[in-house]
């Protein structure tokens, strides 16, 4: 598989098109300012956020990183702390970056703009690097997205439910790996799709953003195409480890 999870960390590195990327989904700048919006009242924890992923940076070697949508957290325009933290990350970030626009960045491509990012924001569809295709989730990826030997979505933010024999129970952030099923992209497009892709379902970079539960019964995916655009997959936890279908964790 040309994408690899980061063993310990919600991230992956990609060797594709002669760079090495660095891929994270969900960042969610400035997130504690919307919780704060709600009512919820937390401690920043931006800096924290921007070293670990420079740590990971420098840690794999990367050429350029990869936001699979939703670097912001506010759906319009940003609060005044998620501006400040993204010029600061992006002060700080010495690699281009490749922005994969989720449904929170559709007002960030100014505010890039303004702090002289060297960034590239592509459409809500997604994009292809090499032989990976990136989309967010939330709406349908481009058929040329498809095609990719490896399809990495975000947007779902993905855990688990594991329950011990006494029964006490712990939320876990994860990875979905399978198949992708053409019949819904088909369907949608109305021609075939040809693809014999794996996809990838990445967990959120930020530990504060909430998930889909994905084993839980009565939970749902966000994504208009999720489930069934696998046909099989299997949920391994940030540290490796690999449980099996998801759906009988």
């Amino acid at each position: 598989m040309d994408l690899e999870p980061i063993p310990g960390a919600p991230a992956a590195t990609a060797e594709t098109d002669g760079q090495r990327l660095l891929v994270v989904a969900d960042y969610h700048a400035g997130i504690e300012a919307g919780l704060r919006y709600e009512g919820v009242e937390l401690q920043s924890a931006a800096r924290d956020r921007r070293e670990r992923l420079l740590a990971l940076l420098d840690r794999t070697g990367a050429d350029r990183l990869v936001v699979v949508g939703d670097l912001g957290h506010a759906i319009g325009d940003p609060f005044e702390d998620e501006r400040a933290e993204l010029a600061a990350l992006f002060e700080a970030l010495s690699v281009p970056v490749t922005l994969v626009k989720g449904n929170h960045d559709g007002d960030l491509k100014p505010v890039l703009a303004d702090l002289d990012a060297d960034v590239t924001v592509t459409p809500a569809h997604g994009t292809r690097i090499g032989a990976v295709g990136f989309a967010h989730g939330h709406t349908w990826p481009a058929p040329e997205v498809l095609a990719a030997d490896v399809v990495c979505l975000g947007h779902e933010h993905p855990v688990v439910r594991l329950e011990d024999t006494v029964g006490g129970a712990r939320k876990e952030r994860a990875w979905l790996r399978g198949t992708l099923d053409p019949s819904p992209f088909a369907e949608q497009f109305d021609e075939p799709v040809e693809t014999d892709a794996d996809l990838v379902l990445c967990p959120a970079f930020n530990d504060r953003s909430g998930g889909t539960w994905v084993n839980v019964e009565g939970q749902s995916f966000l994504s208009p195409f999720l489930p069934a655009g696998f046909s099989e997959a299997e949920a391994f936890l940030l540290d490796g480890t690999r449980l099996g279908e998801y759906r009988r964790v």
